[in-house]
């Protein structure tokens, strides 16, 4: 067997078909991007503390809900877990700039990543990551899938969910933060570990008013 062919048996082994079956019920305790980043401290010398805390969808407020959608993936309810007039759109914004400045990934796409890939732009791996897209929004409800997203996507060093965000950076819980303190966390998903919710950088302040804007009109 060939090199290649050893590569596509393990990936085809290594795919998370179990544990795809599972979460429609069961919690993830950890993802692949926090094994990546205790990995990576480890290298650097150091220790990483997870902070990370389960919340239902339910305990989440509305307007911090909708904060982090219309940030992130304002047609998220509409798409199949592929926003491919995004994807055009930042390819054609990525062409004109001569580098990669613009994402096209939907919030399920950032949720395959988060729990079973790694940051690697490696095109394999990309395409693996549409493959458990697919499987995401063939097996779980939108509902499911917006409640695991928020639950363990990364919002700084060693922060994984809003819950574990909200106490960080508020010193509250998830479901008492205000429109802004939603902005705020919201604005810096893009970024996690170069800037803070809490932070007075233009970034931050310009990231939360647009997101605040695009709120009003929902």
């Amino acid at each position: 067997m060939s090199v290649l062919g050893f590569y596509v048996l393990f990936e085809v082994l290594t795919f998370p078909f179990l544990s795809i079956a599972q979460l429609p019920t069961e919690n993830p305790i950890e993802t692949a991007l926090m094994r990546q980043r205790i990995d990576e401290a480890r290298d650097n010398g150091t220790t990483l503390k997870i902070e990370h805390r389960w919340t239902a969808l339910s305990n989440i407020p509305r307007h911090v809900r909708t904060a982090i959608l219309v940030s992130e993936d304002g047609s998220f309810y509409s798409h199949a877990g592929v926003d491919w007039h995004e994807v055009q759109a930042s390819i054609e914004t990525n062409w004109e700039k001569g580098r990669i400045v613009r994402g096209g990934s939907t919030i399920t796409q950032q949720l395959a990543k988060n729990l079973y890939l790694s940051t690697s732009r490696d095109p394999i791996r990309k395409g693996k990551e549409l493959l458990i897209t697919w499987m995401l929004e063939s097996t779980l409800s939108k509902k499911r899938i917006f409640e695991l997203y928020l639950n363990i996507i990364e919002w700084g060093h060693g922060v994984f969910g809003i819950e574990a965000a909200a106490q960080r950076y508020f010193h509250k819980s998830a479901s008492r933060l205000s429109r802004e303190e939603g902005a705020r966390l919201a604005a810096v998903i893009p970024s996690p570990l170069r800037h803070q919710p809490t932070e007075s950088s233009s970034y931050v302040i310009k990231k939360k008013n647009l997101i605040l804007r695009r709120m009003s009109t929902r």
